[in-house]
């Protein structure tokens, strides 16, 4: 099924719980921890623009791609909303992140919210990190978060329901997983029904997200494989290191010497 279709209409209702920026000021501590004066950011999977719009308010050049032109048309009405100023900061591709030339350098690559786990196979996860590394300055850092194997297979993923409303609709989503265990993959059978407030019409349309849990051993490899080095890895928003507990982890890399 097509990823990101009739959901990227959604998709800001669901995540609105989501604190954005908390995870941008995260994402600028690491960057400044490990790159000096950073101003040129790419974000790879930038979905409806959120993250990419909030480091343009604080002043960066930011550039985002993504493979759905539903979640793009999105990105591009949040840029229309901002102040001059920071629109003129943003902009908006419609590409995949595993063969995107933009023929540009940046002083930071990112990839946030499970992004890379959305690269399925070895060929993908690889394709993705050369491209990180093509498009990244020498003393550049790229910065990327996914499902952390331990974890998943600990704590495994179940079924589970989400309900979200505003003014106009009410959502419950249905998320059931199944486990590919040879591949590492979890599937996510996504059930949505949107309903709206008056009138009471519905719409219910289904996706399915396959996802790839990693291990620190396998991201080190490949890593190495791309002329990429691990800088630092540790729990998403605490920097703790991970452990069986932590569902997402984030990594930091640079270009190998």
């Amino acid at each position: 099924m097509k990823t990101f279709g009739s959901y990227a209409n959604y998709y800001d209702l669901i995540y609105a719980d989501k604190d954005y920026g908390k995870e941008v000021d995260f994402v600028l501590n690491l960057i400044r921890a490990h790159a000096a004066r950073p101003r040129r950011l790419l974000e790879l999977g930038c979905g409806t623009g959120i993250h990419t719009a909030l480091l343009a308010e604080k002043g960066y050049d930011a550039c985002g791609i993504d493979l759905s032109r539903n979640m793009l048309v999105v990105a591009r009405d949040r840029a229309r909303g901002l102040p001059a100023e920071v629109a003129a900061k943003m902009n908006f591709f419609h590409a995949d992140t595993r063969d995107f030339h933009l023929n540009e350098e940046f002083d930071a690559v990112l990839s946030l919210f499970h992004v890379m786990s959305y690269q399925i196979s070895n060929d993908d996860l690889l394709a993705a990190m050369r491209n990180a590394k093509r498009h990244l300055s020498r003393n550049g850092v790229f910065i990327f978060d996914c499902w952390y194997g331990p974890a998943v297979l600990t704590d495994r993923p179940t079924v589970r329901t989400k309900k979200a409303a505003n003014a106009d609709v009410s959502i419950v989503r249905r998320a059931e997983p199944t486990m590919d265990p040879n591949r590492n993959l979890v599937s996510v059978h996504f059930q949505i029904t949107v309903t709206r407030n008056v009138g009471g019409a519905s719409e219910q349309f289904a996706e399915t997200h396959q996802m790839r849990y990693l291990f620190m051993p396998e991201v080190d490899m490949l890593l190495k494989s791309a002329g990429l080095r691990m800088l630092e890895c540790g729990e998403w928003l605490t920097r703790r290191p991970p452990d069986f507990s932590t569902w997402y982890v984030y990594f930091v890399a640079a270009h190998d010497v």
